[in-house]
């Protein structure tokens, strides 16, 4: 098969659409459901994304996309008992890959409502459980068990879209696309990100622990594949804020460490131990914490956000917030192109940033690597930008 019809394009009124091949067959096959223009091009995006995080990582891995940008990637690491309660899976036996995807959501699970999904591996029962239980529009991996095929056919009332692609399928060097009715044509973003990215460290602290390497080799491939401006914060293996498609570097910072501080917020106890009504989902309870979490809401939103609970809780109040958030350390932090000025790094100190990889080449460089030698940061320039639209 060398094309596929779609239900219709970016839009209902953008119909017909379809995806084809030049010359060859596609190297995707539709197993359930009828997948959309959009949600392919999350599909293709997010499945370039874990499989290069597998290549560099050599661990199983996931992201959760939306509109074509991630709202959360990881590699498979152990979950803490915080985190399983957090993401909601402490009711589960989760497998590599069902750890890692439950990372991927986890991350922004607000963002991740009606995610298109890429799995590195085959999918497996553990992991389409956890997929069943989640809204979700799709999912995209190199093949499925056969049990696990069964469970995500029943998902969606029969329409969830489940694809699976060729791992051996590499796409063409020269990639094109048109424009009203104009064709661009550009070698395609194939450079590979590993450790070598890391080597040029401008900073008077020079020490990457290794699981900072990880992270920043996890938050530069989640960039690769996000739409700019952005940046990307990562700790334990997995993505905990992404700022995408920001015009200023400043707001792709803020918008990354602010989701960053909502993932560690809801950590925090008074979280975990909210004494939700038995019949919130978790959607509304996603919402429900995000809203706890807000400094102000306005009477019409405070009425509603107490009814989810037993018993309304306590709002946390800004000091105490700061005093939790005050614990974060470690975090990484990549950037896909340079910062210009240090109100950057400053403001990523204060969701615990530690170590930096940004491209370098502003003519600030010297005052943004004062900036990090001040807060004992390490910061190395990989001398690539990643642009991506």
């Amino acid at each position: 098969m060398n094309q596929l019809e779609l239900r219709y394009g970016i839009n209902p009124h953008q119909a017909p659409a379809r995806i084809f091949m030049g010359s060859g067959q596609l190297p995707i096959t539709v197993l359930n459901g009828r997948p959309g223009y959009i949600n392919l091009l999350d599909a293709f995006n997010s499945w370039l994304l874990v499989k290069e995080l597998k290549e560099a990582l050599k661990l199983p891995a996931a992201a959760s996309f939306k509109h074509v940008s991630p709202a959360g990637a990881a590699v498979a690491v152990p979950l803490t008992k915080e985190l399983k309660k957090a993401y909601f899976v402490d009711d589960l036996e989760l497998s590599p890959l069902a750890t890692a995807y439950a990372r991927a959501r986890g991350a922004d699970r607000v963002s991740s409502f009606g995610d298109f999904v890429a799995l590195s591996d085959t999918v497996d029962l553990s992991t389409a459980k956890l997929l069943k239980r989640e809204v979700s529009d799709g999912v995209i991996a190199p093949g499925f068990e056969d049990e696990a095929l069964e469970v995500l056919k029943s998902k969606k009332k029969g329409g969830y879209v489940v694809i699976q692609i060729d791992p051996s399928y590499e796409p063409p060097v020269m990639e094109t696309r048109e424009i009203m009715g104009i064709r661009f044509e550009q070698r395609r973003n194939d450079i590979r990100l590993s450790d070598a990215c890391l080597k040029n460290r401008v900073t008077a602290n020079k020490k990457f622990p290794d699981n900072a390497i990880r992270d920043l080799i996890v938050a530069q491939i989640t960039l690769k594949y996000t739409q700019s401006n952005s940046v990307c914060l990562a700790l334990d293996g997995q993505v905990i804020g992404v700022g995408a498609g920001q015009q200023s570097r400043i707001h792709c910072v803020r918008l990354a460490a602010s989701k960053a501080d909502r993932w560690y917020l809801r950590q925090n106890p008074s979280v975990i131990n909210l004494n939700f009504k038995e019949k919130i989902g978790r959607p509304d309870r996603d919402n429900a914490i995000d809203q706890f979490l807000e400094d102000n809401l306005s009477p019409a939103e405070l009425f509603t956000w107490q009814n989810n609970f037993v018993q309304a809780p306590v709002r946390l109040s800004f000091d105490q917030k700061r005093e939790w958030l005050n614990l974060m350390s470690g975090v990484s932090m990549a950037s896909d192109a340079f910062f210009p000025f240090r109100d950057s790094i400053d403001r990523a100190q204060q969701s615990g940033v530690g170590f930096i990889v940004q491209p370098g080449g502003s003519v600030r460089d010297d005052i943004v690597i004062e900036a990090c030698n001040e807060y004992g940061m390490v910061m190395a320039f990989s001398g690539i930008r990643l642009f991506h639209h």
